[in-house]
């Protein structure tokens, strides 16, 4: 199973499905916070839609297409992060994640970005990671920004959300540019 220790009070594990409970509690207790920039809040109603969810995940683990972690603060399950996809053909990782809202605002989730950067790099031997986000999602563009990423490009219309569009901006950073 994948664990990765980050610092003293943060490491990440592969999601397992034990984890739904809390996963589960978390969403629905976010779910006005989240709702804002991720699509899948409203499909997400039940604990079963988070099983179905992490049986997705497993499957692409064991698959070796993807690697969606909990994110463990403090012992506590706090949100997900992780490889989205891993295109083995290309060496490129993208990085997709959320925390709960009780969570924000402590360094986290750019803990957990810059972790996930260096496994990429260090461990799977990726050229490429990427960053995705809403452009108007200022908190989640920040830690590309604060990780260094280049922002790469925007891509018009690129996700329905709800009721509408939302543009999305595209950061990436290459194995030779991480940690100069």
């Amino acid at each position: 199973m994948f664990v990765y220790k980050i610092d003293e009070d943060l490491s990440l594990k592969l999601v397992e499905l034990r984890d739904s409970t809390r996963i589960f509690s978390l969403t629905d207790r976010s779910r006005n916070y989240l709702r804002e920039w991720l699509s899948w809040v409203d499909t997400t109603n039940k604990e079963e839609d988070t099983i179905a969810f992490i049986k997705i995940c497993l499957q692409g683990f064991a698959e070796n297409k993807s690697l969606n972690a909990a994110i463990l603060f403090k012992g506590e399950i706090v949100g997900v992060a992780g490889f989205n996809h891993l295109d083995w053909s290309n060496r490129i990782a993208y990085i997709g994640y959320w925390l709960a809202e009780d969570y924000q605002g402590n360094g986290i989730m750019t803990k957990v970005a810059k972790a996930l950067t260096d496994y990429a790099f260090r461990e799977l031997k990726l050229n490429k990671v990427e960053i995705r986000a809403a452009a108007e999602n200022d908190k989640s563009r920040s830690i590309p920004e604060r990780l260094g990423f280049t922002y790469e490009g925007h891509i018009r219309q690129a996700e329905w959300l709800y009721d509408h569009y939302v543009d999305h901006v595209i950061y990436g950073v290459l194995r030779e540019e991480w940690g100069k």
